[in-house]
């Protein structure tokens, strides 16, 4: 394992530290620009790139283009919405990612307002569709941004953080503990798991409460659709 896990961060130290900042960015950026968030997730782009950071200035660099990458994204997500919304919604591209997604967008838009945006960014399917319906929606920019500049940064920060610590502990053990690359596995799985049920814990309480508001909809249904 250690051999193996030695290779592959190796491999991603290897790229030079700007090309790995610039596709970080360029790739949250077309996360929520063009949807790109509902067949790669951010996740996965931000956790492969934290791995390489070797220092704090680094790491701090690295967040700073997450953030800027994903406002970039979002706000062209946003005046996409607003000038494109309904052509978006009602092409080819809009029927795969399903009437039932966009609706839901739209009520959790408007039962949560501003709350919304912020908790959109650590849920799935919604952190893509959440800025085009807000742009739809009529919803100001700048108090769009108010609330997804904070959960964009919370965001990188914690991603970063966990894996960039997860991948130096590896390192500094490596040498030492034949099972090292076992807790640095570990230590990712354990994060991801809990990331993963903090989102089915807030998933679950939404559908909820959409239920609840629309009393003919399958509160089951509408809970899976979001989290697919």
């Amino acid at each position: 394992m250690n051999e193996f896990l030695s290779w592959l961060l190796d491999a991603v130290q290897s790229v030079e530290p700007v090309v790995r900042t610039l596709l970080a960015g360029v790739a949250m950026m077309l996360e929520t620009s063009i949807l790109v968030g509902l067949v790669v997730p951010g996740d996965t782009i931000v956790i492969v790139s934290a791995t390489a950071v070797e220092s704090f200035g680094e790491g701090v660099v690295l967040v700073v283009a997450v953030v800027v990458g994903s406002l970039i994204g979002e706000s062209i997500g946003f005046w996409l919405g607003r000038w494109l919304g309904p052509r978006i919604r009602f092409s080819r591209l809009g029927a795969r990612i399903g009437e039932q997604n966009w609706a839901r967008a739209e009520r959790y838009l408007g039962r949560r307002g501003g709350p919304a945006i912020f908790l959109s960014r650590f849920l799935p399917v919604l952190h893509s569709l959440v800025p085009l319906t807000v742009g739809m929606s009529g919803f100001a920019y700048r108090r769009f941004m108010a609330w997804t500049v904070p959960a964009c940064t919370l965001w990188a920060v914690v991603y970063v953080s966990v894996a960039a610590a997860a991948a130096g502990t590896y390192r500094e053990l490596s040498q030492r503990l034949h099972f090292a690359g076992y807790l640095f596995v570990g230590l990712i799985v354990v994060f991801l798991v809990l990331i993963y049920l903090v989102k089915r814990v807030i998933v679950a309480r939404e559908a909820r409460h959409m239920h609840d508001d629309h009393p003919d909809d399958d509160g089951t249904h509408s809970a899976r659709g979001m989290e697919d």
